[in-house]
């Protein structure tokens, strides 16, 4: 399985519970800030995803879209 996931960077409040939540250490804190001044987080790891949704399980403002395809090797 191979796996993207998108943020919206403008609902996302910072409190790293997906970066806790993900077992490939996918996601990062940004070094940005969105409009109402929080640090949001990105996908740093892109290539490891595999789309497990863990991050957007825990994610409590739902700011997370997984998304997952069969690779075929």
């Amino acid at each position: 399985m191979k796996g993207a996931i998108v943020v919206d960077t403008e609902r996302c409040k910072g409190c790293q519970l997906c970066i806790i939540a993900c077992p490939q250490k996918v996601i990062a804190l940004a070094n940005k800030v969105n409009l109402h001044g929080y640090p949001y987080v990105e996908a740093t790891n892109e290539e490891a995803c595999v789309g497990c949704a863990s991050c957007g399980i825990v994610c409590p403002d739902g700011c997370i879209t997984v998304y997952r395809k069969k690779v075929e090797e």
